[in-house]
C-alpha cells in the first residue's frame, strides 16, 4: 500500500469514527430526556409525541449505524480489494464511450449495495412509524427510473468531460467545470416539467379562499408563480414539504399534499413566506454561488491529481487515463467534504432565521409559522431534542425550540 492510498484509508477511517461518535453521542442525548419531557417542550408537543418522537430518532440513529458501517466496508473494498481495475479491463477505455461507461458502472456497480438498508428502511423502519405509503411496485419503479435517466443524461455528460480532456489540454477543468454547471442549471429548469412529473403527479390548486390567499401573499411579495400545483406526495410517504420549481415567469409554487391536509390557511401562508424569504433574500442565489465555487476548486484538484502517476498506482490503475482518476476522485471526495459540513449548516441554518423573520414581517404575525412548525415537527416526528454538537455538525435547520425563540424574539421586539 502507498502513503496515499494509507492516508485515504485512514480517512475514511477518521470519517467513519466521527459519524459512529456522533450518533452515539445523540443516542444519549435523546435517551437522557426520553424518560421525561424537557420543561421547554411543555405547551410544544405532548407527551405521547415527544415519546414517540425519540423512539424514532433512536431507531433512525441505529439504522443509521449499521448503513455507515456498511458504507466504509463497501468504500474500502471498492478502493484496495482490486474489483475497479478489473472492471476497468472489461471496458474498452481506449474510448471516450467506453470510459464514461466504466464510471458509470462502477458508480451504478456500488449504488446497489445500498439498496438493502433503503429497502429496510422505507418497508420496516417508515412503516413501524406509520409514515410509509407506497408500494413494493412503485418502489421498484423509482428505481428503475432513476438509473435510466441517469444513464440518459450521466453517460453523454460523462463522454463530454472526457472529451474535453483529451482536446482541450491543462486548462480542460475550467470548461468541464463550465458544462457541468450549465447542465446542472438547465436541468433546475427543466426538470420540473420534464423529470418530475415522471415520479409524481402535480395538480393545480384548486380554486378558493386558500389558492386567492396565496397569490395574494404572491403579489404582496412581488413573488408571481405562473401557478400553484399540489403534489401527491403521500403516494410514497406521509412526511411534508413545499417548494419552488422554474425561474421567472415559468415559476410554480409546489405543495405536498399531505402538507396543505396537515396544516391551516394562515400556517400555509407563513410557510409559503418563509419560503420566498429564501429567494428576497437571494439565499437560493448564495448558495449556489458558493456550490459553483466549491465544484470548480473540485475539478482543480482533480485535475490536478489526474497528472500524478502515484494517484493511479495508489489504487491499482496505470495513468494515462482519466476515466479512473474521475471516479477515484469522486469516491473519495466525500471523506474530505465531510469535515466542513459545519459550516455549510451553518449559513443555512442562518438562512432559516432569516426566511423566518421575513415570513414573520409580511403576514404581521408570529403565532401562525410557530403553529406550522410545531404542527411539521409533530407530524414528522422531528428530533426534539438533539445534542448540540450533532445538531450543529448535521442540521441544516435549527431546532423547534431554537426557531421558536427566535420569532418569540421578533415578537416581544
Amino acid at each position: 500500500m502507498t502513503l496515499f492510498a494509507a492516508i485515504c484509508l485512514g480517512l475514511i477511517v477518521a470519517k467513519f469514527g466521527a459519524q459512529l461518535w456522533l450518533e452515539r453521542i445523540n443516542e444519549r442525548h435523546v435517551e437522557a430526556h426520553r424518560g421525561e419531557m424537557p420543561e421547554g417542550l411543555r405547551g410544544v408537543t405532548t407527551p405521547e409525541t415527544y415519546a414517540k418522537s425519540a423512539e424514532y430518532t433512536l431507531a433512525k440513529s441505529r439504522l443509521e449505524k449499521i448503513a455507515l458501517t456498511w458504507s466504509a466496508v463497501v468504500l474500502a473494498a471498492a478502493l484496495f480489494s482490486g474489483a475497479l481495475p478489473f472492471l476497468y479491463n472489461q471496458f474498452p477505455t481506449h474510448s471516450i464511450w467506453g470510459g464514461a461507461g466504466f464510471i458509470f458502472a462502477a458508480g451504478f456497480l456500488l449504488s446497489l449495495t445500498d439498496l438493502p438498508l433503503e429497502w429496510h428502511e422505507q418497508f420496516r423502519l417508515e412503516e413501524r412509524f406509520g409514515f410509509n405509503t407506497t408500494t413494493q411496485k412503485t418502489w421498484w419503479l423509482d428505481r428503475v427510473k432513476g438509473f435510466l435517466l441517469s444513464a440518459a443524461l450521466g453517460l453523454p455528460l460523462l463522454a463530454l468531460i472526457l472529451k474535453l480532456v483529451e482536446k482541450l489540454g491543462s486548462w480542460w477543468w475550467v470548461w468541464a467545470w463550465a458544462c457541468v454547471m450549465v447542465f446542472q442549471i438547465v436541468m433546475m429548469a427543466l426538470a420540473p416539467v420534464l423529470i418530475m412529473p415522471l415520479f409524481n403527479k402535480f395538480t393545480p390548486l384548486p380554486e378558493g379562499a386558500l389558492r386567492q390567499r396565496l397569490l395574494g401573499l404572491g403579489e404582496r411579495t412581488g413573488f408571481r408563480a405562473k401557478d400553484i400545483q399540489v403534489m401527491d406526495g403521500s403516494k410514497r410517504s406521509k412526511h411534508s414539504n413545499a417548494f419552488f420549481t422554474g425561474f421567472g415567469r415559468f415559476r410554480k409554487i409546489v405543495l405536498f399534499d399531505t402538507l396543505v391536509e396537515q396544516l391551516e390557511a394562515a400556517e400555509l401562508e407563513s410557510v409559503l413566506a418563509h419560503e420566498i424569504g429564501h429567494s428576497k433574500k437571494r439565499h437560493i442565489l448564495k448558495m449556489l454561488a458558493a456550490a459553483m465555487l466549491g465544484a470548480l476548486a473540485a475539478f482543480g484538484a482533480m485535475a490536478a491529481l489526474m497528472k500524478e502517476e502515484w494517484f493511479y498506482r495508489s489504487f491499482g490503475f496505470e495513468s494515462g487515463n482519466p476515466a479512473p482518476a474521475i471516479l477515484l476522485f469522486g469516491l473519495l471526495a466525500g471523506t474530505a467534504t465531510f469535515w466542513i459540513s459545519p459550516l455549510t449548516n451553518y449559513f443555512s441554518r442562518r438562512y432559516e432565521y432569516e426566511a423566518d423573520a421575513y415570513a414573520a414581517a409580511i403576514v404581521k404575525a408570529t403565532a401562525p409559522l410557530i403553529g406550522a412548525l410545531r404542527k411539521l415537527n409533530e407530524k414528522n416526528l422531528s428530533n426534539l431534542t438533539p445534542h448540540p454538537f450533532y445538531s450543529r455538525f448535521y442540521y441544516s435547520h435549527p431546532t423547534l425550540l431554537e426557531r421558536e425563540a427566535a420569532l418569540e424574539k421578533i415578537s416581544a421586539g
